[in-house]
């Protein structure tokens, strides 16, 4: 250290200009030895003014100012008089001299004192109380965490334990929410004043001594006695500070929890509670949004030995302000959740239709967000249409999306059209409900939203066991078959239903063996693919014969949970079984007129083995006249004829002639244009699929025999 100049001892006027700085000055001036023992200090500070000076020259500095922060203070202290560097602004804590009370901070400034021959004489630290402004750092500091990390989900209950997480051990040592239990369900809360018998229920808890919960079902410190569990639902007894609250929707805070309070006798649960805590002074507040009621905070501290102020019920009203904007916000999800997937519930099949040739289960992820669905559509010639898809997009508008699609799709499906036909004329519909949305108003939340699904189409007929698949997206089938090996087909990728993309969608066919489980989803599966966990597929494959099909599902769930990739929203498990040979007949017509007869004889003959009443035998027989008329008049070679007793009994005739036959309205004087019409009038359905080969003319009656 470089040597300083000598200079004149301190004495007349500089002396008396440091005297009266020590008495005078509202700045607190303390000279400390090199034992960290006071030598000077100046009386003129608040804190000074009613304590002897004896009292505190000649007592190393933490044994008569109650610092809180010694083991840190001491050490700097120390390390100022070894280094000389000065230690500038530092924030420290301390109560009041005569016992602990209300905290203190002060900011102090240490400076080495040194003689000029560079002995070390002490220190000398100049002392500002901060106090009102650290705290109101403090309550900005609360204030900014509570935006922060108070309602980053959607979920009420998560809301409010993040709140006390953040109170406790800040604000207070223990912190309790209770929330209006309907809230909880999404319903509309009441209005202000809340009545009587409104149940609370008691959702999030934190204590500084160890104790936390929420309703997720964490449990609560031994240390931390509440006055009933998390979770638990009733209404509050009255009155007391937590119900006026509530009736007046205004603060209270009281100052003192002894046990003269008359209302503590109102609710002898929380009276224990408090004093078992040793809880000393209570701040309330209601939770409120738009003069309705959701809920209820109370703080307790028992550490910390100040009472609440004025200060703090401001804090506490602005915190519960952003809280029950956050819970509000949570409650409006909820009921858009629940009201998306009640709809979603409605709108799905209430359960996949039975089939003596397969059985189907559905897995939706999730299961409610309103946008996913399946079907199985029964089709003619004892066919089924597999259907999985998503609308991308959750809530509300996603299920009444998913609504109108899954109708459309069951209208194309009942002409009988191919699985790429099908996808082509779906996407003109969501083309079209897409240029609707956006010519909403721009103010319209949805005008801002592109409308777009995902969606997979399969065609499974047991008679010739094919499958034709088609898809709009990403969707993948996994075939496993009943030997135990497994295939990925590789299903034409399109464009998203509603997009611009006027590619043409594509179909594939191919043979699906007897007794093969297919799993149909409108997304690829991460899990089950080869690139993806192979062990998974290659255990469902082993696994899957003899076991229920909702078994089956669950395996794939688990599979599907256990990889980080993105997963599939809609699936459809499928697993397939021979139709009885019995319940078909298929006879090659000549093309001649006499083949007419021929053919009635042979479903006459057909239908009574089957049992087939004699209306419905001699409707059948008239239908069949009719369409094979029609075949040999009217189609071309070769004719097939055939009967299938399923979920109704059809009747198809084949021919090689792509000609569209019309349903005429003959007038009296026609000798002909009456076949279709009298097919019309017996069958419950009838309509016309294409094939390769030529064209096929269906009819059904029901219900089936037997």
């Amino acid at each position: 250290m470089a040597q300083s100049e000598p200079t004149a001892p301190l004495d007349g006027p500089g002396a008396a200009m440091l005297d009266a700085l020590f008495s005078q000055s509202v700045v607190g001036l303390h000279l400390l030895d090199p034992d960290l023992r006071v030598v000077r200090v100046n009386t003129a500070t608040p804190a000074m003014r009613d304590v002897p000076v004896e009292d505190v020259v000649g007592h190393r500095v933490d044994e008569v100012y109650g610092l809180l922060d010694a083991d840190e203070v001491l050490p700097l202290l120390r390390g100022v008089l070894d280094s000389g560097v000065p230690l500038v602004a530092h924030v420290v804590r301390a109560h009041r001299r005569g016992g602990p009370g209300h905290q203190y901070f002060h900011e102090i400034s240490v400076f080495r004192l040194d003689t000029p021959s560079g002995d070390v004489l002490g220190l000398a630290v100049a002392v500002v109380e901060v106090t009102e402004r650290e705290e109101s750092r403090a309550r900005e500091a609360v204030l900014e965490m509570t935006r922060e990390h108070v309602g980053r989900t959607l979920d009420v209950l998560e809301t409010c334990q993040e709140l006390v997480d953040v109170l406790v051990p800040r604000v207070a040592d223990i912190a309790v929410v209770e929330v209006v239990d309907a809230v909880l369900r999404g319903d509309h809360p009441p209005l202000a004043p809340l009545p009587r018998d409104v149940p609370l229920r008691r959702a999030a808890f934190r204590s500084a001594a160890g104790g936390s919960g929420s309703g997720s079902g964490s449990g609560a410190d031994a240390n931390a006695p509440q006055a009933h569990p998390l979770g638990d639902v009733r209404a509050l007894p009255g009155p007391t500070p937590y119900t006026q609250a509530l009736s007046d929707l205004r603060p209270r805070a009281v100052a003192s929890l002894d046990e003269d309070l008359p209302w503590l006798t109102a609710d002898p649960a929380r009276a224990r509670a408090i004093r078992a805590a040793g809880a000393h002074t209570l701040i309330t507040a209601p939770l409120t949004v738009r003069d309705t009621v959701l809920g209820l905070i109370s703080l307790y501290r028992t550490r910390q030995g100040e009472p609440y102020d004025e200060d703090d019920v401001s804090l506490l009203l602005q915190v519960a302000d952003h809280t029950a904007l956050s819970i509000d916000n949570a409650r409006r999800y909820t009921r858009e959740h629940t009201i998306a997937a009640t709809v979603q519930r409605q709108l799905l099949p209430r359960r996949p239709s039975s089939h003596p040739a397969l059985e189907t289960t559905p897995l939706l992820l999730p299961p409610d967000s309103g946008g996913q669905w399946y079907d199985t559509i029964p089709l003619s010639g004892a066919r089924t249409g597999l259907v999985v898809g998503g609308v991308v997009g959750r809530g509300l508008h996603a299920a009444a999306v998913m609504g109108q699609l899954r109708t459309v799709v069951r209208s194309l499906a009942a002409f009988d059209v191919e699985p790429d036909e099908l996808l082509a004329r779906l996407n003109d519909t969501a083309t079209f409900l897409a240029a609707e949305r956006a010519t909403l108003p721009t103010a319209d939340p949805l005008h801002r939203q592109a409308l777009a699904a995902r969606f997979a189409y399969a065609v499974y007929d047991p008679l010739t066991l094919t499958c034709t698949v088609a898809g709009a997206g990403s969707p993948s089938l996994v075939v496993v078959h009943a030997e135990g090996s497994t295939e990925v087909r590789n299903v034409p990728a399109g464009s998203l239903l509603g997009s611009e993309d006027k590619t043409p969608f594509a179909a594939t066919a191919f043979t699906v063996p007897e007794d093969s489980l297919l799993i149909l989803s409108d997304t690829p599966l991460p899990a089950l693919v080869a690139s993806g966990d192979a062990d998974a597929l290659r255990r469902l494959a082993e696994q899957h014969r003899g076991r229920p099909l909702e078994d089956l599902r669950d395996d794939v769930l688990y599979a599907l949970a256990g990889t980080a990739e993105p997963g599939p929203t809609a699936l459809l498990l499928v697993r397939t079984h021979p139709f009885p040979a019995d319940r078909v007949g298929v006879w090659q017509l000549p093309d001649t007129p006499t083949v007419v007869a021929t053919a009635r004889r042979l479903v006459r003959d057909r239908l009574a083995d089957w049992g087939v009443e004699r209306e419905t035998a001699h409707d059948t027989e008239l239908i069949v006249s009719e369409l094979v008329t029609n075949a040999v008049r009217y189609g071309s070679p070769p004719l097939e004829l055939r009967v299938i007793n399923d979920r109704a009994l059809t009747c198809e005739v084949r021919d090689g002639s792509a000609s569209t036959p019309r349903l005429r309205h003959a007038s009296v004087v026609d000798e002909g244009g009456r076949g279709l019409f009298i097919v019309a009038q017996l069958a419950q359905a009838w309509g016309t699929r294409y094939t390769p080969e030529g064209k096929i003319i269906w009819t059904e009656q029901g219900p089936p025999p037997g």
